[in-house]
């Protein structure tokens, strides 16, 4: 099984023109994404919370939360994101996945268009 790495733009989105270019690797099995706090004060996100996770090694870590602006071609949302310590990975997670409208193919390891129903 291979890897998915992707380059996305992420911004605040109080200030959608303003982003930074920051290379993740898709992960759909995790819920949020996480991006580097130093990049996310940059842009002038603001933690809104603390949380606690159980990465896979299962130590448990407090991490703030906010939210943040997602680019990807013509895609645009906005979702939840992790503020990244020292040590973590960049993710790509399942929440800004579906906000983008989009899936991971889990065999081709494609993105492929969500298809988006109101009901």
């Amino acid at each position: 099984m291979g890897l998915t790495v992707l380059e996305v733009e992420v911004g605040n989105p109080a200030n959608p023109e303003v982003t930074e270019k920051v290379e993740f690797l898709v992960d759909s099995g995790a819920i949020y994404s996480v991006v580097p706090k130093k990049i996310l004060k940059k842009l002038g996100v603001q933690p809104l919370a603390e949380q606690t996770y159980r990465p896979a090694d299962g130590s448990i870590i407090v991490r703030k939360k906010g939210g943040a602006l997602f680019k990807y071609g013509k895609r645009v949302g906005v979702a939840d994101v992790i503020f990244g310590e020292a040590g973590d990975h960049n993710l790509l997670g399942a929440f800004t996945l579906e906000s983008l409208g989009l899936a991971l193919d889990p065999l081709r390891r494609e993105l492929k268009p969500l298809p988006m129903i109101l009901a």
